[in-house]
């Protein structure tokens, strides 16, 4: 482990970053946060000893910006090099996800109020909890959000969290958004909101000029689509056997094998994807967990195979609605993809979409339904 400013400084020195003061503000501000939680918990002071209540732990910090502007980065940099035990990194979805099914338990137990146990439990053994991609777009979340952190930052647990939007447009819109206005408050109230806007996107200049689809199924389109895969990632070539798989949680009791999986991209077969029995809820957790798809082996489309065409529609349609980005090769473009067969009129929605997905203004926009 080194420090977070010097590991920063050194990307810089290396020209895998350019100079950015915003980043370099944000290198500094997490630098202070991770020799803050080094020194361990906050002391007791003479009035904390009296009342009995802890010094408070260390301001956390809220990064927002656009895509690909490194707020990811930045937060691994600090969650990689602060040298505590008490920490967990975790998609904000994935967490959310745990939140309800820990509610949902305590419910059933109709003891009272089922937020204190539940924040009890989350937080218990940590001292720094790093959100990546924090969004807000249903209600069920808005509503507990602002009870669920009050309690758990009395634990004394820092949190780190990344954005594409600042904490007074989260849930924007949203129904019944008064009742989330707390929740926007105890962030602007307990963590430093830094922007990140700087001028490089670095996840469209790592992704380069590659066409979205590509046509057609080959050993030269496979080495284009490995290649975006690496550059995104930053991944070693040199080591391509041992990028890393993971289980992505769908629901309780269910998971998603997803064969390669590294920050916030995910590669899969059109076969595992819509081959098989599947349905809105696995291609929903995919769309949240993940910012980039890279599908390969898009089938054409007949007949015979309807069922793998509609499931093929409801897996543009939830990345589309999170703007995912998608990167595929197949068979044929995709006007030519399924012309005909059940469905075949409504797949014309379908099309239109991937055109889309491969625009420059789609491209641009940030991972997260909107």
């Amino acid at each position: 482990m080194g420090s977070v400013l010097d590991r920063y400084n050194a990307l810089v020195v290396a020209r895998e970053l350019r100079s950015d003061p915003e980043q370099a503000a944000a290198a500094k501000r997490l630098d202070a946060l991770a020799t803050a939680l080094e020194a361990g918990p906050p002391r007791r002071r003479l009035l904390a000893r009296l009342t009995g209540q802890a010094a408070p732990p260390p301001r956390g910090v809220y990064l927002w910006g656009g895509v690909g502007r490194g707020k990811s980065m930045l937060m691994d940099l600090l969650f990689h090099n602060v040298a505590i035990a008490e920490k967990r990194r975790v998609h904000f979805h994935e967490f959310m996800l745990e939140v309800h099914e820990r509610l949902s338990i305590e419910r059933r137990k109709e003891a009272g109020n089922p937020v204190p146990p539940v924040a009890a439990a989350l937080a218990d053994g940590l001292r720094l909890l790093a959100f990546d991609e924090m969004v807000i777009n249903n209600t069920a979340d808005a509503m507990v959000l602002s009870r669920l952190f009050t309690e758990m930052m009395g634990y004394g647990l820092t949190v780190v969290a990344t954005s594409n939007r600042p904490p007074a447009e989260l849930y924007k819109d949203g129904l019944q958004r008064e009742s989330f206005l707390p929740f926007v408050a105890l962030l602007e109230g307990q963590l430093d909101v830094l922007p990140l806007n700087g001028p490089v996107d670095y996840r469209l200049d790592r992704l380069g000029k590659v066409q979205t689809w590509l046509v057609p199924i080959s050993p030269a389109n496979t080495a284009t689509l490995s290649a975006a895969f690496f550059r995104l990632t930053d991944y070693p070539p040199e080591d391509s056997e041992h990028v890393p798989s993971e289980q992505l949680r769908v629901s309780a009791g269910r998971s998603l094998h997803v064969p390669k999986s590294l920050k916030g991209v995910a590669v899969f077969s059109f076969k595992r994807l819509c081959g098989d029995a599947r349905g809105a809820p696995d291609y929903l957790a995919i769309a949240r967990a993940y910012h980039t798809v890279v599908l390969v082996a898009v089938p054409r489309l007949t007949p015979e195979n309807r069922n793998e065409a509609a499931r093929f529609v409801t897996l543009i349609d939830a990345l589309y609605e999170h703007n995912v980005k998608l990167l595929a090769m197949a068979d044929a473009e995709p006007e030519a993809l399924y012309v005909a067969g059940d469905g075949a009129f409504e797949f014309e929605r379908t099309v239109s979409r991937l055109r889309e997905m491969g625009s420059d203004d789609y491209l641009a926009k940030g991972h997260g339904a909107a």
